[in-house]
């Protein structure tokens, strides 16, 4: 489906029976965020908010809050997209296949960005917009679906800029009403590369914010795109449109078919504190100092509808881009990777702390030995590789170990993984590097450390399903819930922080019964972790710095290689680990009251 405008997109859902429409007054304030939230855990429809408290602007939210809303959305051009980025990755596909393709030329048509004359706009000010603040301890309102517009000092005009989601804070904290606004990104983003470059000119970096307007914008602002592959082209193509801008009289980039945009430069080293933001760990980022936006104009469509979305513990309506991201790259990256065949990065975990992967042992030695090599390299490489980069954990298994084996089904592989693991030599740390900046479990802002966990060959172990009755732990550990087959999930009486050396050196004399129970996690609420595999997946991976948090039994050091008899993860909140999201429950109540019209 071909959208011109955000109202055609909400327009066609309707028709479709697809959107919901509140048309109580619903404060920006926490509200229109529980209700999203509520919503969306229900897999419920896209949600138009008619009369936003303190602003004239409607709202939508979770347009993407289903795989299968997304792919309705771009039901008429996703499979040419998945065609062109298979190309990209094998063109001579193309030549083989001449009228196979012929679709695909077509839509390269509507890859070419079209420069118009004028636009539509009016000028309003920041607190004219829908102030959406979406967790208590929010530093402000954000914006959390942005689509942010850079170029390149080096080669300016839009075929080399840059298109990214990175949070905008628009109050709160020191910025000046309606003059200033905060954004967070991280330096290694594509707007860092061209923030790097305007520092170095000392001039001021123009950047503009488009909100709403075709769907196709906000996706391809958040896709991973082949190298050479410009998210306003991917954005035409995708939309089935090809993506229309001007520059204003102060020369900012302009998207005339998004709802709102608002333009403003970032100069050099100009920072402000920005945070504290509920965020995608199901933590607060906290405040920091990030680049400073003064702003220069703010453009609003008549009857423009503001888009936003709500980000917490995952899963969220970012799950969907993900799962479209997968559909649409399907081997990409494991052509980049030679040996690999699919890596997933676990939504449950956060996406970023966790990842899963299956490679292949193609060196001769391997079947003798039946041990990681081939795979270590894949593992390294993989950690070497764009996002997958700020990941702390990775399980990598060999692919002819088990045929049936997929990343996506996270119990089943953990199963595997911990049947075959040598923990006297499948444990490989990185220590002091860097992780994401918005995970908390570190020591230090952007810095912790990573595990790779490469495990293949034989089964080594049967894993105990059930505990058995005179199963003991040393005093100090309490309440042992079996996750899963092979995980135990224990809690420790004392709150101090530290090592646990004493308690150690305890379980170790019970080798007898832990020995089929190769993974122990230690945690605050036991029974929380062990009631869901997801609770555990969360819990255990988003509160663990692997260099400081995990332990083994018995563990030693051959020729500097760390190795064990069994492993233990410290998966408690630590002192200097961010809040937990957590709801408001007078703003529940009130959400429990509006959505009983809409049952």
């Amino acid at each position: 489906m071909t959208y011109s405008s955000l109202q055609d997109c909400i327009d066609d859902l309707d028709k479709s029976g697809q959107l919901i429409r509140i048309k109580e007054e619903i404060d920006p304030y926490l509200e229109m965020a529980a209700i999203h939230l509520r919503i969306h855990e229900a897999k419920g429809k896209a949600i138009l908010f008619e009369n936003v408290k303190g602003s004239k602007y409607q709202a939508v939210s979770n347009l993407f809050g289903t795989t299968e809303r997304s792919e309705f959305l771009f039901r008429d051009t996703l499979e040419n997209v998945k065609t062109m980025i298979a190309l990209k990755t094998n063109p001579m596909q193309a030549l083989k296949n001449p009228l196979k393709y012929i679709g695909v030329a077509f839509s390269a048509i509507k890859a070419l960005p079209k420069k118009v004359a004028s636009h539509s706009f009016e000028k309003i000010k920041i607190s004219d917009l829908p102030q959406i603040h979406c967790w208590e301890k929010d530093g402000g309102a954000f914006v959390t679906l942005p689509i942010v517009y850079t170029e390149d000092a080096d080669q300016p005009g839009v075929m080399q800029s840059n298109l990214g989601m990175y949070r905008i804070q628009l109050s709160g904290n020191e910025y000046e009403q309606d003059k200033e606004i905060g954004l967070h990104y991280q330096l290694h983003r594509g707007i860092g590369v061209h923030q790097t470059k305007w520092n170095k000119l000392g001039k001021p970096m123009k950047v503009s914010v488009f909100i709403g307007g075709p769907p196709a914008h906000s996706f391809a602002a958040v896709m991973p795109l082949p190298e050479g592959l410009s998210e306003l082209t991917f954005a035409g193509v995708l939309g089935g449109r090809r993506f229309r801008y001007m520059y204003d009289e102060d020369g900012f980039c302009l998207s005339t078919d998004a709802d709102f945009v608002i333009t403003g430069e970032v100069y050099p080293n100009e920072n402000k504190p920005e945070g504290p933001f509920g965020d995608h760990l199901g933590y607060y980022s906290l405040k920091h100092d990030f680049p400073l936006m003064r702003v220069k104009n703010v453009y609003a469509k008549k009857n423009a509808i503001w888009s936003f979305t709500v980000v917490g513990r995952p899963p969220q309506e970012d799950t969907a881009f993900g799962n479209m991201i997968h559909g649409m790259t399907g081997s990409a990256i494991s052509k980049e990777i030679p040996g690999l065949h699919e890596v997933h990065a676990v939504d449950a975990a956060g996406v970023h702390p966790l990842l899963l992967a299956i490679g292949s042992e193609r060196y001769t030695p391997y079947y003798q030995n039946k041990r990681p090599q081939e795979i270590l390299t894949i593992a390294n490489h993989i950690l070497g590789t764009g996002q997958l980069s700020l990941a702390k954990f990775l399980f990598i298994a060999n692919k002819s170990d088990d045929e049936t084996l997929n990343t996506h089904q996270e119990e089943k592989f953990f199963h595997h993984i911990l049947e075959r693991i040598d923990l006297s030599r499948d444990i490989h740390f990185q220590t002091k590097t860097s992780i994401d900046t918005l995970d908390y479990s570190g020591d230090g802002l952007n810095t912790g450390s990573k595990v790779i966990i490469a495990a293949c060959g034989d089964k080594k172990r049967e894993l105990i399903s059930e505990l058995p009755s005179d199963f003991t732990l040393p005093n100090a550990f309490k309440n042992p819930r079996l996750v899963t087959k092979g995980i135990l999930a224990i809690e420790f009486d004392n709150l101090m922080m530290g090592k646990f050396d004493n308690e150690l050196k305890e379980i170790s004399n019970l080798k007898s019964q832990i020995s089929n129970l190769p993974l122990i996690v230690i945690c605050d609420d036991a029974n929380f972790l062990a009631d869901t595999f997801n609770n555990f997946l969360w819990v255990t991976f988003t509160r663990c710095n692997p260099s400081h948090d995990i332990y083994g039994i018995n563990e030693r050091f051959e020729n500097k290689h760390w190795c064990c008899d069994g492993l233990i993860i410290d998966a408690r909140i630590k002192p200097h680990h961010a809040p937990v999201l957590e709801k408001n429950i007078d703003v529940e109540n009130r959400v429990d009251e509006i959505l009983k019209h809409y049952a």
